[in-house]
């Protein structure tokens, strides 16, 4: 069984992008978002993906997840039958020190929401805060992937 534990915050500038050393175009849909399970289909520039991730513990830093690589083609016809609310990114990837931080700057419907995480390797984990971190949201529902492409940010304001 694989754990993804995760720590996820608002960011609060650009400055992550000049400190980027990847960034990934990516372009997902969701074919079930009960909070029980998810199960969600992404295209990641040319690459596709199939996950499944299971409800998040208490605290919102942990919870199962599953995931295979798909072939483009399948993951184009998978996001025809998904649920409504396809959700465009860019993803940028920044190391800070031993670690590595995803910002998604959202598109779409959810421009104006940027929003990264770091994954860790136990929920306790000490890592360095960049200083364009600021409200930590780990476990807020509402930040979720699958309730953003229900309830995008344009209707938060």
């Amino acid at each position: 069984m694989s754990i993804e534990i995760e720590r996820k915050f608002l960011v609060a500038s650009d400055d992550f992008k000049k400190e980027a050393y990847q960034k990934n175009y990516i372009k997902q849909g969701f074919l079930n978002s009960n909070k029980e399970r998810v199960v969600r289909v992404r295209l990641n520039n040319d690459l596709g993906f199939l996950t499944v991730k299971g409800k998040s513990n208490k605290a919102g830093t942990s919870r199962f997840e599953w995931e295979k690589e798909i072939s483009k083609t399948d993951a184009q016809d998978l996001l025809n039958l998904c649920e409504s609310g396809i959700i465009e990114k860019y993803r940028y990837l920044v190391k800070v020190e031993k670690h590595v931080f995803e910002v998604d700057e959202f598109l779409g419907d959810n421009i104006g929401l940027i929003v990264a995480e770091v994954e860790l390797s136990f929920e306790d984990e000490v890592f360095s805060k960049p200083n364009w971190l600021t409200q930590e949201v780990t476990g807020d529902v509402k930040y979720y992937n699958s309730s953003i492409s229900k309830n995008p940010f344009k209707n938060w304001l």
